[in-house]
Protein backbone atom coordinates (compact mmCIF):
# COMPACT_ATOMS: atom_id res chain seq x y z
CA UNK A 1 0.00 0.00 0.00
CA UNK A 2 2.87 2.36 0.88
CA UNK A 3 4.49 1.61 -2.48
CA UNK A 4 1.29 2.56 -4.33
CA UNK A 5 0.97 5.87 -2.45
CA UNK A 6 4.65 6.68 -3.07
CA UNK A 7 4.31 5.91 -6.79
CA UNK A 8 1.24 8.14 -7.02
CA UNK A 9 3.10 11.04 -5.42
CA UNK A 10 6.06 10.62 -7.79
CA UNK A 11 3.79 10.63 -10.86
CA UNK A 12 1.88 13.69 -9.59
CA UNK A 13 5.09 15.68 -9.07
CA UNK A 14 6.44 14.65 -12.49
CA UNK A 15 3.20 15.60 -14.26
CA UNK A 16 3.14 18.98 -12.50
CA UNK A 17 6.70 19.60 -13.63
CA UNK A 18 5.77 18.92 -17.24
CA UNK A 19 2.81 21.38 -17.08
CA UNK A 20 5.01 24.04 -15.49
CA UNK A 21 7.68 23.57 -18.18
CA UNK A 22 5.10 23.95 -20.93
CA UNK A 23 3.66 27.16 -19.44
CA UNK A 24 6.93 28.71 -18.33
CA UNK A 25 7.56 32.10 -19.94
CA UNK A 26 4.06 32.39 -21.48
CA UNK A 27 2.12 35.46 -20.24
CA UNK A 28 -1.46 35.02 -19.14
CA UNK A 29 -3.66 37.25 -21.31
CA UNK A 30 -6.34 37.44 -18.62
CA UNK A 31 -3.82 38.68 -16.04
CA UNK A 32 -2.32 41.41 -18.20
CA UNK A 33 -5.69 42.47 -19.62
CA UNK A 34 -4.69 42.12 -23.26
CA UNK A 35 -6.24 39.83 -25.86
CA UNK A 36 -3.67 37.59 -27.47
CA UNK A 37 -5.55 37.95 -30.75
CA UNK A 38 -5.04 41.74 -30.71
CA UNK A 39 -8.34 42.44 -32.43
CA UNK A 40 -11.09 44.95 -31.75
CA UNK A 41 -14.03 44.04 -33.93
CA UNK A 42 -16.74 46.62 -34.41
CA UNK A 43 -19.71 46.99 -36.76
CA UNK A 44 -19.50 50.22 -38.75
CA UNK A 45 -21.63 51.93 -41.37
CA UNK A 46 -20.21 52.30 -44.87
CA UNK A 47 -23.29 53.87 -46.46
CA UNK A 48 -26.93 54.04 -45.41
CA UNK A 49 -27.79 54.51 -49.10
CA UNK A 50 -30.11 57.43 -48.39
CA UNK A 51 -29.58 59.36 -51.62
CA UNK A 52 -29.87 57.75 -55.05
CA UNK A 53 -28.09 60.80 -56.47
CA UNK A 54 -24.87 59.48 -54.93
CA UNK A 55 -25.21 56.25 -56.92
CA UNK A 56 -25.34 55.47 -60.62
CA UNK A 57 -26.07 52.49 -62.83
CA UNK A 58 -24.05 50.88 -65.61
CA UNK A 59 -25.49 48.56 -68.26
CA UNK A 60 -24.54 47.78 -71.89
CA UNK A 61 -26.60 50.05 -74.14
CA UNK A 62 -27.58 47.22 -76.46
CA UNK A 63 -28.95 45.01 -73.67
CA UNK A 64 -31.40 47.26 -71.83
CA UNK A 65 -32.19 50.48 -69.99
CA UNK A 66 -31.43 51.10 -66.33
CA UNK A 67 -32.89 53.65 -63.90
CA UNK A 68 -32.09 54.47 -60.26
CA UNK A 69 -34.43 56.08 -57.73
CA UNK A 70 -34.73 56.43 -53.98
CA UNK A 71 -37.79 55.25 -52.07
CA UNK A 72 -38.97 55.90 -48.56
CA UNK A 73 -38.68 52.45 -47.04
CA UNK A 74 -36.61 50.34 -44.66
CA UNK A 75 -36.30 46.62 -43.78
CA UNK A 76 -38.36 45.97 -40.65
CA UNK A 77 -35.80 43.51 -39.24
CA UNK A 78 -32.89 45.91 -39.53
CA UNK A 79 -31.28 46.80 -36.20
CA UNK A 80 -29.28 49.96 -35.41
CA UNK A 81 -25.54 49.77 -34.99
CA UNK A 82 -24.58 49.24 -31.36
CA UNK A 83 -23.43 52.44 -29.71
CA UNK A 84 -24.40 54.66 -32.65
CA UNK A 85 -26.94 56.69 -30.68
CA UNK A 86 -24.59 57.13 -27.73
CA UNK A 87 -21.95 58.62 -30.04
CA UNK A 88 -24.24 61.56 -30.79
CA UNK A 89 -23.77 61.15 -34.56
CA UNK A 90 -26.89 59.54 -35.99
CA UNK A 91 -27.41 59.68 -39.75
CA UNK A 92 -30.97 59.64 -41.11
CA UNK A 93 -32.05 56.21 -42.30
CA UNK A 94 -35.40 56.60 -44.06
CA UNK A 95 -34.70 55.72 -47.69
CA UNK A 96 -33.40 52.91 -49.90
CA UNK A 97 -31.92 52.87 -53.40
CA UNK A 98 -33.93 51.08 -56.09
CA UNK A 99 -32.87 50.06 -59.59
CA UNK A 100 -35.15 49.18 -62.51
CA UNK A 101 -33.80 47.31 -65.54
CA UNK A 102 -35.79 46.92 -68.76
CA UNK A 103 -34.23 44.16 -70.87
CA UNK A 104 -34.28 44.36 -74.68
CA UNK A 105 -33.75 40.63 -75.15
CA UNK A 106 -32.47 37.51 -73.43
CA UNK A 107 -28.72 37.63 -72.96
CA UNK A 108 -25.93 36.91 -70.47
CA UNK A 109 -26.26 40.46 -69.22
CA UNK A 110 -24.58 42.19 -66.30
CA UNK A 111 -25.42 45.54 -64.76
CA UNK A 112 -23.83 47.48 -61.91
CA UNK A 113 -24.84 49.85 -59.13
CA UNK A 114 -21.94 52.06 -58.11
CA UNK A 115 -21.28 54.98 -55.77
CA UNK A 116 -20.17 58.27 -57.31
CA UNK A 117 -16.93 57.85 -55.40
CA UNK A 118 -15.50 54.60 -53.99
CA UNK A 119 -16.47 54.05 -50.34
CA UNK A 120 -13.53 53.53 -47.97
CA UNK A 121 -13.93 50.99 -45.17
CA UNK A 122 -12.40 51.93 -41.84
CA UNK A 123 -9.96 49.48 -40.29
CA UNK A 124 -9.37 45.95 -41.55
CA UNK A 125 -12.67 44.64 -42.91
CA UNK A 126 -13.67 41.13 -41.87
CA UNK A 127 -17.21 41.00 -43.32
CA UNK A 128 -19.39 43.17 -45.56
CA UNK A 129 -23.19 43.16 -45.38
CA UNK A 130 -26.07 44.81 -47.24
CA UNK A 131 -29.86 44.54 -47.16
CA UNK A 132 -31.33 43.44 -50.48
CA UNK A 133 -34.78 42.87 -51.96
CA UNK A 134 -33.95 40.73 -54.99
CA UNK A 135 -37.43 39.73 -56.22
CA UNK A 136 -36.81 35.97 -56.08
CA UNK A 137 -34.67 35.57 -59.19
CA UNK A 138 -31.59 33.50 -60.01
CA UNK A 139 -29.47 36.58 -60.60
CA UNK A 140 -26.27 36.70 -58.54
CA UNK A 141 -25.19 39.70 -56.46
CA UNK A 142 -21.48 40.42 -56.61
CA UNK A 143 -19.48 42.84 -54.45
CA UNK A 144 -16.61 44.69 -56.12
CA UNK A 145 -13.81 46.00 -53.90
CA UNK A 146 -10.27 47.26 -54.33
CA UNK A 147 -7.25 47.43 -52.04
CA UNK A 148 -4.99 50.43 -51.46
CA UNK A 149 -2.83 49.51 -54.45
CA UNK A 150 -5.81 49.54 -56.82
CA UNK A 151 -6.09 45.77 -57.16
CA UNK A 152 -9.71 44.80 -57.83
CA UNK A 153 -11.45 41.78 -56.34
CA UNK A 154 -14.95 40.36 -56.85
CA UNK A 155 -16.83 38.55 -54.08
CA UNK A 156 -20.03 36.66 -54.86
CA UNK A 157 -22.67 37.44 -52.24
CA UNK A 158 -25.14 34.81 -53.46
CA UNK A 159 -28.27 34.36 -55.52
CA UNK A 160 -31.22 36.73 -55.20
CA UNK A 161 -33.74 33.88 -55.07
CA UNK A 162 -35.64 35.03 -51.98
CA UNK A 163 -38.79 37.05 -51.28
CA UNK A 164 -38.70 40.41 -49.51
CA UNK A 165 -35.74 41.89 -47.69
CA UNK A 166 -32.72 39.84 -46.68
CA UNK A 167 -29.42 40.80 -45.07
CA UNK A 168 -26.60 39.27 -47.07
CA UNK A 169 -23.19 39.00 -45.43
CA UNK A 170 -19.89 37.82 -46.91
CA UNK A 171 -16.40 37.45 -45.51
CA UNK A 172 -13.49 39.37 -46.98
CA UNK A 173 -10.97 36.72 -48.11
CA UNK A 174 -7.59 36.81 -46.33
CA UNK A 175 -5.95 36.71 -49.77
CA UNK A 176 -6.92 40.38 -50.16
CA UNK A 177 -4.06 42.35 -48.61
CA UNK A 178 -5.43 45.11 -46.39
CA UNK A 179 -2.30 46.05 -44.44
CA UNK A 180 1.37 46.25 -45.30
CA UNK A 181 3.71 47.75 -42.73
CA UNK A 182 5.99 48.99 -45.51
CA UNK A 183 3.11 51.30 -46.49
CA UNK A 184 1.59 52.10 -43.11
CA UNK A 185 -0.34 55.12 -44.43
CA UNK A 186 -2.25 52.82 -46.79
CA UNK A 187 -4.51 50.17 -45.35
CA UNK A 188 -7.99 48.73 -45.73
CA UNK A 189 -10.26 48.36 -48.75
CA UNK A 190 -12.78 50.46 -50.65
CA UNK A 191 -16.16 49.38 -51.99
CA UNK A 192 -16.40 50.02 -55.72
CA UNK A 193 -20.02 48.90 -56.04
CA UNK A 194 -22.29 45.96 -56.80
CA UNK A 195 -22.55 43.87 -59.94
CA UNK A 196 -25.64 41.80 -60.76
CA UNK A 197 -24.81 38.77 -62.89
CA UNK A 198 -28.05 37.98 -64.70
CA UNK A 199 -29.42 34.50 -65.26
CA UNK A 200 -30.16 33.94 -68.97
CA UNK A 201 -33.69 32.67 -68.31
CA UNK A 202 -34.55 35.77 -66.25
CA UNK A 203 -33.44 38.48 -68.70
CA UNK A 204 -36.78 39.64 -70.09
CA UNK A 205 -39.35 42.27 -69.17
CA UNK A 206 -38.56 44.50 -66.18
CA UNK A 207 -36.43 43.65 -63.18
CA UNK A 208 -36.38 45.55 -59.87
CA UNK A 209 -33.82 45.41 -57.06
CA UNK A 210 -33.54 47.47 -53.87
CA UNK A 211 -30.46 48.00 -51.66
CA UNK A 212 -30.07 49.49 -48.20
CA UNK A 213 -27.61 49.92 -45.34
CA UNK A 214 -24.15 48.84 -46.40
CA UNK A 215 -22.09 47.85 -43.33
CA UNK A 216 -18.85 46.17 -42.35
CA UNK A 217 -17.44 44.41 -39.33
CA UNK A 218 -13.88 45.72 -39.05
CA UNK A 219 -10.87 45.27 -36.83
CA UNK A 220 -10.10 48.71 -35.38
CA UNK A 221 -7.30 47.58 -33.07
CA UNK A 222 -4.56 49.51 -34.91
CA UNK A 223 -6.61 52.72 -35.01
CA UNK A 224 -7.91 52.72 -31.44
CA UNK A 225 -4.79 51.40 -29.69
CA UNK A 226 -2.41 53.99 -31.13
CA UNK A 227 -0.60 56.00 -28.46
CA UNK A 228 -1.45 59.70 -28.30
CA UNK A 229 2.20 60.64 -28.76
CA UNK A 230 2.77 58.27 -31.70
CA UNK A 231 3.65 59.70 -35.11
CA UNK A 232 1.75 59.00 -38.32
CA UNK A 233 3.90 57.71 -41.20
CA UNK A 234 2.22 59.76 -43.93
CA UNK A 235 4.87 62.30 -44.88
Amino acid sequence: MKKIILLTLVLTVAFSGIIFAQNAGEPNAAEIGVSSAQQKLKEISISKMEDAGLWYGIMPADEGIMQLRRFEASPLDKEPIEGEEESGIVEADDYVVGAKVSFYRRSMSTFSIRPIRPLPVEGIAKTISVWVAGRNTNHVLQLEISDHFGNTAYINMGKLNFVGWKKITVSVPPSIVQRDYHYYNKMGITVEGFNILCDLDETYGNYYIYLDDLRAVSDLFAEESRDEDDLIDAW
